[in-house]
């Protein structure tokens, strides 16, 4: 129920080795899936040597998240080379390191808006271009990545835990939305990861010591156990979950104190 053979996926917000994106995407690869990985400017060099390596060979594609003509670019590719679309993974998050040092209530107009617009609506206009390619399939799934700071407050997460928020309200909402058409849309929440994004989060290391203190399975998550997570939630498997955040966090957030 999890193979991906002869099925077609989109995968953004691949930054280097570390990304949850990429881990997903050997995930789906190895599970026989044809991808399209999506690059962010400085990052090219980076995804396509790391694509180099999946098999079958994936296309790679620019698209900065934030232009809705680089969203339709890769959709119109992605009509023209697949045909259809079975499913989706955003991993596309950001906000300016200012907006994530100082108080909360300082955060600016502009990066409130802009980590919310890389965060969360690019999510909304991911969906948007997929649905169609997805309904020649008829149906699909799309998965989204995000973390307890949506609902808790962590040190220095701020802004980035407003847009969590709103992207997590905004599975629920594609979900509604897009759920006639068979098109199912869940979230992976997942534990402290060494990733790009978390090392722009400053102290985010001393999660990595508290987690395996008070996590019920006493340890921190790896990306493999990430990734297999979202590769269950994007297979057949999973055909009647939607709407969903799946927690990967080796059972920390059941945690009190």
């Amino acid at each position: 129920m999890t193979d991906f053979t002869g099925k077609h996926g989109l995968i953004v917000g691949v930054a280097n080795k570390r990304s949850l994106a990429w881990a997903i995407a050997q995930a789906t690869a190895r599970r026989g899936a044809r991808l399209a990985i999506t690059y962010q400017g400085r990052f090219e060099e980076h995804v396509k040597e790391l694509s180099d390596g999946l098999t079958p060979a994936p296309l790679v594609l620019p698209c900065d998240v934030s232009s809705d003509d680089d969203i339709a670019s890769v959709f119109a590719t992605l009509e023209r080379e697949f045909g259809g679309l079975d499913f989706v993974v955003h991993g596309a998050a950001f906000a300016s390191r200012d907006d994530l040092s100082g108080p909360f209530a300082n955060t600016s107009r502009e990066g409130f808006r802009l980590a919310l617009d890389i965060s969360a609506y690019s999510l909304i206009a991911l969906a948007r271009g997929a649905g169609p390619l997805m309904a020649r399939r008829g149906g699909g799934s799309i998965v989204t990545l995000t973390y307890l700071g949506s609902e808790r407050v962590f040190p220095n997460y701020k802004v980035m835990g407003v847009a969590k928020a709103a992207l997590e309200a905004s599975v629920r909402y594609l979900a509604a939305d897009m759920g006639p058409a068979n098109v199912r849309v869940n979230a992976v929440s997942a534990g402290p990861v060494k990733t790009l994004a978390a090392a722009g989060i400053s102290g985010f290391s001393s999660n990595l010591h508290v987690y395996p203190d008070r996590a019920p399975l006493r340890r921190n998550v790896d990306a493999a156990e990430v990734a297999d997570a979202a590769a269950f939630l994007l297979s057949d498997a999973a055909r009647g979950i939607t709407g969903e955040v799946l927690m990967v966090d080796a059972g920390f957030h059941v945690t009190g104190m």
